[in-house]
């Protein structure tokens, strides 16, 4: 009898144990971030919105640039608008923090992921996919002589602090046993200020940053980023850590735009492309990519078309990168690793099956 009332009570045990664990898995999936932003009707993203090209704030008040398009994209695949977003500007020190306490939902500022910053045990993110490949970079003037890192030994160099770019400027200083001085700034703009007011000998950030920055320069002509690479700088937006629905439909969101490059299927042609695979019912993976078969969105919470909702509002990733960081653009990086897998380049996006 005490023997048979043991297994009772260890099946009930085991009983209340699977119970509390569905309980949990139902808790967690009715608090996801993107229930809340599907109900808001608006998303809050977080932005730098001082690098042109990425996130830019034009003279006629309106956020531009990779980035923006970014938040726009995940605003369309969301809640069906792209223009329901609220951005927030963000320095590099603040930017975890409002991820973390929620003032906002989602960060696209050009944010490199790392293990630290991924792992529950750093800041605890999910990282969605690369947007943009990049590397840190030296910019000098032309002027001064300066044609490598060995020239700038023992010199003062600005940098922004509470980014990794203030420690992978340490690491490629210290692995060469070049000592240098470290003008730290809290964000780029200032960092830029202290490098025109000649206070460092050069100013180190991402390459497209620099980039970026030189553009508005008065003489941009007068300034060189030096061929050296100081990091690599794989750039992606972020989540809070351990919601998997809203993770899930970031990173769906902008494999999205990779996987309409892929295609063909671009902002001008979306509707066309929809018409043409709703008509003919052998073209299986196209209209389970455009939302007409399959389901897919449906298993991220959200439309089954989400995917035409994106192409419609931004365009694929190709026109995204084109119209801010194009040749035609004011800030022209060329593509280089940002290019499709077939091309060449690290862009590529996982099957929509």
């Amino acid at each position: 009898m005490i023997r048979f009332s043991r297994f009772l009570l260890i099946g009930a045990l085991a009983g209340l144990s699977g119970l509390l664990s569905s309980c949990a898995s139902l808790s967690d999936a009715e608090t996801s971030r993107l229930d809340l932003v599907r109900q808001r009707g608006e998303l809050l993203c977080g932005v730098s919105g001082k690098i042109p090209g990425f996130s830019f704030l034009s003279p006629e008040g309106r956020y531009t640039g990779l980035d923006i398009d970014i938040c726009r994209a995940m605003a369309a695949a969301f809640v069906g608008d792209s223009e329901s977003v609220q951005y927030r500007p963000l320095t590099a020190p603040e930017r975890f923090t409002a991820l973390r306490s929620g003032e906002i939902d989602l960060l696209s500022r050009n944010t490199t992921h790392t293990l630290s910053r991924d792992a529950s045990g750093g800041n605890g993110l999910s990282v969605g996919p690369v947007v943009f490949h990049d590397g840190q970079g030296l910019l000098v003037p032309t002027a001064s002589g300066v044609r490598s890192m060995d020239d700038l030994r023992g010199k003062p160099i600005c940098v922004g602090s509470g980014t990794t770019t203030e420690q992978n400027l340490n690491d490629a200083f210290s692995a060469q046993g070049l000592p240098y001085t470290p003008i730290k700034y809290q964000d780029l703009n200032q960092v830029v200020g202290g490098y025109l007011q000649g206070r460092c000998a050069a100013m180190t950030s991402d390459r497209s940053q620099l980039a970026a920055a030189r553009s508005g320069f008065a003489a941009p002509n007068a300034h060189q980023i030096l061929g050296e690479r100081l990091s690599k700088e794989p750039l992606a937006p972020a989540v809070v850590g351990g919601d998997q629905r809203m993770s899930d439909a970031m990173t769906w969101a902008v494999y999205a735009l990779i996987e309409a490059e892929e295609r063909g299927i671009t902002q001008n042609n979306v509707d066309a492309m929809v018409s043409k695979a709703e008509a003919d019912p052998s073209q299986t993976a196209l209209r389970r990519f455009l939302g007409i078969d399959g389901g897919l969105g449906s298993k991220l919470g959200l439309a089954d078309d989400f995917v035409v909702q994106i192409i419609r509002a931004t365009g694929n990733y190709g026109e995204i990168y084109d119209r801010h960081l194009g040749p035609k653009s004011a800030v022209d990086i060329p593509r280089g690793a940002n290019r499709l897998a077939e091309d060449g380049g690290l862009m590529i996006a996982p099957p929509f099956t």
